[in-house]
């Protein structure tokens, strides 16, 4: 019967850069020799999480069990991608027990899990569960939460305004598609913020959903894995925003590709990266560059201008060591003036 079994697949959704490829990672190498593969999603053509993900070292999740799909959003190109991401992982000679669906920062879940009714794959997959991380710290500073009564007023001011703030709109989305919240950099908040965020997440959320909160996406995948939710089945009970759309599209955000010659010494590119990050509102920085004289690639990585940045693994041996980061943020970035003020000219 075993062979008959669906194979659980977990969703991971969230904002950008709320944790999810860390969140990822953690389970990753703590799988217990549980059989994992992962699909991945960017928005834009580079794919740094992926990259993440491959450096980690899992012995059960290797390199052939990870694959990356950055032609757009994961749930608008459900034939052309997804469906055959699924059916090449469960093709392997070992295929995997449990796979693991990174989303783009920008996707919404309920489309994705929609498309597991598809005929394809109807039948050799479910949806164990979709995991929402959010950025506890960015929530707690209001970035994604928009005051009521101001909007209203300003709706009132404005009839051009027909529309809910897009940002505010993919992360409720989120919310609501959820069967487990991850509150994540919980470190980063004090007690009074973490149960205030905890009470606006349940206010937008109309059903019991179980809040865990975390530090680093550091989570014992038992909590993660096995919720056997079946989402697929009961999607009624996941409301969207977007529920009356025939589709949606990621018009209201933008990408572009910064090249990073190789670094004396990260400091000063930091610092540029933080200021230009605040100067231009953009919302999400990844990439790698090389320092000289380091064997190691340094990982860079930001949700406005707070930045991390480690050496994450060695160079392999005829890698390419040209820098890049990835610049994401709402249409309309002045991406020269960004580039520019990321170069230091």
């Amino acid at each position: 019967m075993k062979t008959l079994a669906k194979v659980p697949c977990s969703v991971i959704t969230g904002f950008l850069g709320a944790g999810k490829t860390t969140l990822v990672r953690h389970i990753l190498q703590n799988s217990s020799g549980r059989r994992l593969a992962v699909i991945v999603n960017e928005f834009g053509d580079v794919g740094i999480d992926g990259e993440i993900l491959k450096g980690c070292g899992a012995a059960d999740c290797t390199e052939d069990r990870i694959v990356e799909l950055s032609n757009g959003c994961i749930c608008c190109t459900v034939a052309d991608d997804f469906v055959p991401a699924i059916e090449q992982l469960l093709n392997l000679p070992e295929p995997p027990e449990h796979i693991l669906i990174e989303t783009s920062g920008l996707a919404l879940p309920k489309p994705l899990v929609q498309a597991f009714n598809w005929p394809a794959i109807a039948s050799r997959v479910t949806v164990d569960g979709v995991i929402a991380v959010v950025d506890g710290a960015a929530v707690a500073a209001g970035r994604f939460a928009d005051d009521p009564e101001a909007l209203l007023s300003q709706r009132r001011e404005d009839a051009s305004i027909d529309h809910d703030n897009p940002l505010e709109e993919v992360y409720e989305d989120q919310l609501l598609c959820a069967d487990l919240i991850v509150l994540n950099k919980t470190d980063l908040m004090t007690g009074d913020d973490r149960g205030r965020v905890a009470g606006e997440i349940k206010a937008v959320v109309p059903r019991a959903v179980k809040i865990v909160e975390a530090k680093g996406g550091e989570i014992d995948s038992a909590v993660l894995l096995g919720l056997g939710a079946a989402a697929e089945t009961d999607l009624a009970q996941r409301p969207s925003h977007h529920d009356q759309e025939e589709g949606h599209d990621h018009d209201d955000f933008e990408t572009f590709i910064i090249d990073i010659p190789q670094l004396d010494q990260p400091g000063d590119l930091i610092e540029r990266v933080k200021k230009t990050a605040d100067a231009h509102d953009i919302l999400r920085v990844k990439g790698f560059a090389e320092v000289k004289g380091k064997p190691m690639r340094l990982l860079i990585q930001g949700v406005g201008s707070r930045l991390q940045h480690q050496f994450d693994r060695a160079w392999h041996a005829g890698e390419s060591r040209q820098g890049r980061l990835v610049v994401i943020g709402q249409k309309g970035l002045d991406r020269e003036a960004i580039a520019q003020s990321i170069a230091g000219t």
